[in-house]
């Protein structure tokens, strides 16, 4: 399935970010000066992100922004952990099948 988000730039996806984390910010009642004290980044990053005037935001510092908001297992969302693969499967079943023979 095709998906939109695929014609969007690297800063038009920040720029969304940005916009999506000020939402998550005000549901939780904290102010950007809240997110900068617990984050660490200045209120003008936080602000600057928030508006779309910041797409150069490193992971470091949206991993920062995350922690913040005590959404940082998010993160595991954007490269989940790929499954076994059928070899490693394989590999483990011949493994097994030695051990328990002996």
């Amino acid at each position: 399935m095709y998906s939109k988000i695929y014609e969007k730039s690297g800063s038009e996806l920040i720029v969304e970010l940005g916009k999506r984390f000020k939402e998550y910010r005000k549901r939780m009642n904290l102010t950007q000066k809240n997110v900068s004290e617990k984050s660490g980044l200045s209120v003008f990053t936080i602000s600057s992100f928030e508006n779309g005037s910041l797409t150069g935001l490193t992971l470091a510092s949206f991993i920062k922004i995350l922690r913040a908001i005590d959404c940082l297992e998010e993160i595991e969302k954007l490269l989940p952990e790929l499954p076994k693969s059928p070899k490693e499967i394989f590999e483990a079943t011949i493994k097994n099948n030695r051990e328990f023979s002996v």
